[in-house]
């Protein structure tokens, strides 16, 4: 039974309001004394407390529901608990994994990371890929035929620096490690030797006019750097959990991009300055101008951008696309989705930038030039080297190649998590000690509570009779049981709302129910129908706990 629709379509039967209305209005309450939902009622009279009063005496009480209160001019409603328990436990033991899934149909592109190919990645990008992969996941579980996708960063000035300087000074030599950490010294060694000769600038840009005219010399050098590079990408991809339906290349798409802005001048949606250039002019709508093309004839990003979202909806027909990328760049998508908008494009209305906020560390911002970057590959390293220590300390017996694949699993849940579960588009400060901690509101914590869950049910062994429902009587055991039932729409919005903190969260605070039901509970007795009833309450918050992690890209292990 979904008791939210329920109390929703009771409500909609007494007011001018429709069951959507109610249900956009019904919230939790902030202490589980208040009850399980309250309904506002500023907007229906003068004297909301007294309206409240009013539909309280005219709600005949359902089965399902224990009582209704007045608590100001709030309508708060508490649910049977020996109902909620029988139906939802009943309900996730039957769904399992597709627990709190939708039925969206939507075809959903959603394109992340987004790298250059002369350098690593980094930890900027470790909460790019974090947000992209936790928005696929969801989107998915809500039904949705979700498609990542990504762009390759692959021509442009940067890159001809790090071609210059490995052409100058890397002597022929092969990669010694890593492609994408090979170039990336190049890029750096660069940076350091135009302190000291402003002329290489020059050199660097006559390099891209070079690549631009199809010199052979410098594509061939190109071409072999940027597999290094791609290499070194996939290698980090594949160890974080990504991969991609598709990857599109800058360098195949800036000369097509230059046709969309021609055709942009030919509808007048564009207009040439005084320098050739061909603007937007956008300061009509509140946005400023925007150079689409420069006049000597050569692009910029939004340039690609522009043939690059033609080519996505001709390649998939999307219904929505959805850009993960930095805040720093929310005026450039800005500007790129109201000049599609001006071009008539169909799916110009269906863009969304997932803006998220910058990556620091507590020393400061990162600098990619002055080789301050902590790269992806680095932190994750960091974060498995931390785990093994944490592991060590608590198992005494187990084989070092066992301590490894813990610690892989735990490092990588404490990096996503980290990145995950405050606002996406808040600024945040990444420390490695506090997202690996134990206890706290961390992944590792997530995984711990579920992994105790695992152990409890290897103890108990498996249910034997019928499940008494009644016997969860506990405020413990009701606290947890209004938790799961809360689930579907604590995911509902993550997925709707681009709001994967929500879920994390919510995580913690199942976490720390079930913890506290744990220490107050024994799951294990003499009496039979209140240890099954209990192992199957611990086998449905495990299961929960999965599902949950699962979405945030972060796996579930059975032991820590």
């Amino acid at each position: 039974m979904d008791y939210k629709h329920e109390i929703a379509a009771l409500l909609a039967k007494e007011t001018n309001l429709s069951t959507d209305e109610v249900l956009s209005q019904l919230a939790i309450p902030p202490h589980p004394a208040l009850g399980d939902l309250a309904f506002p009622c500023f907007k229906l009279g003068k004297n909301p407390k007294q309206e409240a009063e009013n539909f309280k005496q005219k709600i005949k009480l359902p089965a399902f529901l224990s009582k209704i209160e007045v608590v100001g001019p709030y309508l708060n409603f508490f649910l049977n608990k020996s109902v909620l328990a029988e139906e939802t436990l009943q309900t996730v033991s039957k769904q399992k994994k597709k627990y709190g899934a939708g039925k969206a149909k939507e075809k959903i592109l959603i394109e992340y990371c987004g790298p250059n190919t002369n350098k690593p990645l980094h930890l900027g990008h470790v909460r790019n890929m974090a947000l992209g992969k936790a928005m696929c996941c969801l989107l998915s579980f809500a039904g949705n035929n979700v498609v990542p996708v990504n762009i390759v960063n692959d021509r442009g000035i940067h890159i001809c620096q790090s071609m210059l300087a490995y052409q100058k000074w890397g002597k022929n030599k092969k990669p010694d490690k890593k492609g994408d950490h090979f170039v990336g010294e190049y890029y750096v060694l660069f940076a350091q030797a135009l302190k000291e000769n402003p002329d290489l600038k020059d050199e660097a840009q006559d390099m891209l006019t070079r690549w631009e005219q199809g010199d052979k010399t410098v594509r061939t050098l190109w071409k072999k750097m940027n597999s290094w590079v791609l290499q070194g990408f996939a290698q980090t991809y594949k160890r974080f959990g990504i991969a991609f339906d598709e990857e599109y290349f800058e360098s195949e798409l800036y000369e097509a991009g230059k046709d969309v802005a021609l055709e942009g001048l030919k509808k007048g949606i564009l207009i040439k300055n005084e320098k050739g250039a061909l603007v937007a002019p956008l300061e009509k709508y509140g946005i400023p101008d925007k150079v689409v093309l420069r006049g000597d004839g050569t692009s910029v990003y939004i340039t690609q951008d522009l043939y690059l979202a033609q080519k996505r909806y001709e390649d998939y027909h999307f219904d929505r696309l959805v850009y993960v990328v930095a805040s720093e760049q929310q005026l450039h998508f800005r500007q790129l989705f109201k000049i599609l908008e001006l071009l008539g494009k169909p799916y110009a209305q269906n863009l969304y930038h997932l803006s998220y906020g910058m990556v620091h560390l507590p020393t400061g911002r990162m600098k990619s030039r002055e080789g301050t970057v902590i790269d992806a590959d680095e932190i994750m390293d960091e974060m498995k080297a931390l785990a093994e220590v944490e592991i060590k300390k608590r198992y005494e017996c187990l084989t070092e190649k066992e301590i490894h694949r813990r610690a892989e699993i735990i490092g990588l849940a404490a990096i996503k998590f980290f990145m995950l579960r405050t606002d996406a588009h808040r600024d945040i400060t990444f420390n490695p000690e506090e997202s690996l901690s134990f206890e706290g509101e961390t992944g590792p914590y997530v995984q711990y509570t579920h992994a105790r869950a695992c152990s409890i049910l290897r103890k108990a062994g498996k249910i034997e009779g019928k499940i008494k429902y009644t016997a969860l009587q506990t405020a413990s055991e009701q606290n947890i049981l209004t938790k799961l039932m809360n689930f579907p729409d604590i995911v509902d919005d993550a997925a709707k709302n681009y709001r994967p903190h929500v879920l994390c969260h919510y995580l913690i605070e199942l976490a720390q129910a079930f913890n506290e039901f744990y220490h107050s509970c024994p799951v294990i007795s003499e009496d039979k129908e209140l240890m099954t009833a209990r192992r199957q309450l611990v086998e449905t918050v495990r299961q929960v706990l999965e599902n949950g992690l699962n979405l945030l890209g972060i796996e579930a292990p059975e032991e820590m």
